[in-house]
């Protein structure tokens, strides 16, 4: 009890603010520490039965605040189910502060119950690990210190580099009673830890480049465009798709010779993976790639890409007829999704076929079924800077990066391995953190299907827990239709297609709501979509879209 309420409030003093706590026996005395913390007011604590969604709920928090959250769990499998969030937080950059209790040395490998090997389970996406004594043994000081530096990009271990956050792992281990008095410690709330960052990359003027945002970019990306003078090509889960230097349309005019052809020199921000045509420009042996490092694995697809900590640009004329280019070739790509506006003059005409042609026009807009195009347009519109929009790995994100415009909205996406995991509990602690002290906004999470169904766990909160203010769109093609765009879809028999990748089903959304608790919609006209984005009928609300297979 002593050595987890001196780790609880190290940890504090170290800056961090938010504790995942998922319950289990071996790990009560590091539960009751953080519960009684959570009581007194340093940190928050979030409960979750299912370690998966601990994890993936932890990693929302770090991704909104840049600030290590801390998990809490339990010895066995429980431990194993962190490795989906960690290795997410290991290549998308987040510090991640994973505390698994254990037993002790005297009991592993001879058969004891819930006792695995969990020192280094996660050695290949951890930035630091280390299988801590058993309190009596030796003593915890320090390790609050320890991890907190190493997940915020000290370097630490053998897969770490420096400016580089990430996952930091400590086993504790502990003898029974596990549990008993908790003794009274003083602690000091320390500030937010900062990222650790090298001198920045001079760009010199010249090359003919592009800036590159991919996901996690940030806003970064559009002042480097700008102050560089070049073309932006940024994805949607970039949170640079705003400014003056954007370019709509990029895929095609990546294709185009006079355009992505005649491209020197990339700088990519964040970790792009949306196209196939940023990937292919990344592979080029010709053009000069420049990266920020970001996660656990620099980005080197040419292999023979400049990894930097971070890049400024050199004083200098900008090339206005490289910028011009490709600014003039993207007015001509931009996709305008807005209704037509009303003939006011038609609706008040005396004339009976005017006016039953206005009427009609009206009438067709107000019931235009939705289709992916326009969902994705309704919820860019709907969300605004005090807001937060979560994509999941799903076919409506690709649909996102085609079709919408410019806006400067805080965006989030698990693209570090783009998995189809965890989208609802990491869009969770992304609420929970950017609504932490009464700020507001609403985090709403755009997904499919499939990658709604993967998480339902997530919906499980706590009735004593603050509810977030949370859209989750689900939008229902009753399968997998990612896949329509892969090579399977053209070379598997349609039988083996459903079963083996569409893998459709006959869930109804509205009862897994009611079993959870939240609000429930189901909307399938544009008007009906606005509505329900803008006019929240609760804080935690599931909006169902059908569309077409």
């Amino acid at each position: 009890m002593d050595a987890a309420a001196s780790l609880i409030a190290d940890l504090v003093a170290q800056g961090v603010r938010d504790l995942v706590l998922s319950p289990g026996s071996r790990s009560q005395a590091l539960a009751l520490a953080a519960v009684r913390f959570a009581e007194e007011g340093p940190v928050r604590v979030h409960v979750r039965i299912d370690e998966r969604v601990a994890g993936f709920t932890a990693l929302g928090i770090a991704r909104e605040t840049g600030v290590p959250a801390a998990v809490i769990c339990t010895s066995g499998t429980a431990v194993a189910n962190l490795l989906p969030a960690v290795m997410e937080a290991f290549h998308s950059g987040v510090p991640l502060l994973l505390l698994t209790a254990d037993r002790p040395p005297e009991l592993r490998g001879v058969g004891a119950n819930q006792a695995t090997i969990q020192d280094g389970l996660f050695h290949p996406w951890v930035r630091d690990q280390l299988d801590a004594p058993v309190p009596g043994d030796g003593d915890w000081s320090g390790l609050a210190e320890r991890a907190v530096a190493a997940a915020m990009g000290a370097r630490a271990g053998e897969h770490a580099r420096p400016g580089v956050a990430g996952p930091v792992h400590l086993n504790l281990p502990s003898r029974e009673p596990l549990s008993g008095e908790l003794p009274s410690v003083a602690v000091t709330p320390g500030e937010a830890p900062r990222r650790i960052a090298g001198e920045p990359w001079v760009l010199a003027r010249g090359p003919r480049t592009v800036v590159v945002a991919g996901a996690d970019a940030g806003p970064d990306a559009e002042e480097l465009a700008h102050a560089g003078g070049w073309p932006l090509i940024a994805e949607i889960v970039s949170g640079a798709r705003f400014g003056r230097q954007l370019v709509h349309g990029y895929r095609r005019l990546l294709r185009r010779d006079d355009l992505g052809g005649r491209i020197e020199r990339v700088v990519v921000l964040g970790h792009p993976t949306l196209s196939r045509e940023v990937a292919a420009l990344l592979s080029r042996t010709d053009v000069e790639v420049v990266a920020r490092h970001r996660g656990g694995e620099q980005l080197d697809l040419n292999h023979r890409t400049r990894g930097v900590d971070a890049v400024s640009v050199a004083p200098g004329a900008v090339d206005r007829d490289w910028l011009g280019a490709w600014l003039q070739a993207s007015a001509a790509e931009v996709v305008d999704l807005s209704e037509n506006a009303p003939d006011p003059e038609g609706l008040a005409s005396t004339d009976f076929a005017a006016r039953r042609e206005a009427v009609r026009a009206e009438l067709d807009a107000v019931r235009r079924p939705l289709d992916r195009e326009l969902l994705v347009d309704a919820v860019w519109r709907a969300t605004w800077p005090h807001d937060r929009l979560v994509f999941g790995s799903s076919r409506l994100v690709r649909v996102a990066d085609q079709v919408l415009g410019g806006k400067k909205v805080p965006v989030h996406a698990n693209r570090g391995l783009a998995g189809i995991d965890g989208t609802i509990a990491t869009a969770t602690g992304i609420a929970l953190a950017s609504q932490a002290a009464g700020a507001p906004g609403v985090t709403r999470v755009l997904l499919g299907d499939l990658a709604f169904l993967h998480d339902v766990g997530a919906l499980l909160l706590p009735p004593d827990e603050t509810e977030p203010r949370l859209q989750v769109i689900v939008g229902n093609d009753g399968g997998g239709t990612i896949f329509d765009a892969l090579e399977v879809a053209a070379s598997a028999r349609p039988a083996d297609l459903d079963r083996a990748f569409y893998t459709p089903h006959n869930v109804r959304i509205e009862h897994l709501a009611l079993a959870y608790g939240w609000e429930y919609q189901r909307v399938t006209t544009r008007t009906a979509l606005d509505q329900a984005l803008t006019s929240p009928r609760g804080g935690r609300q599931i909006i169902e879209v059908p569309l077409p297979r």
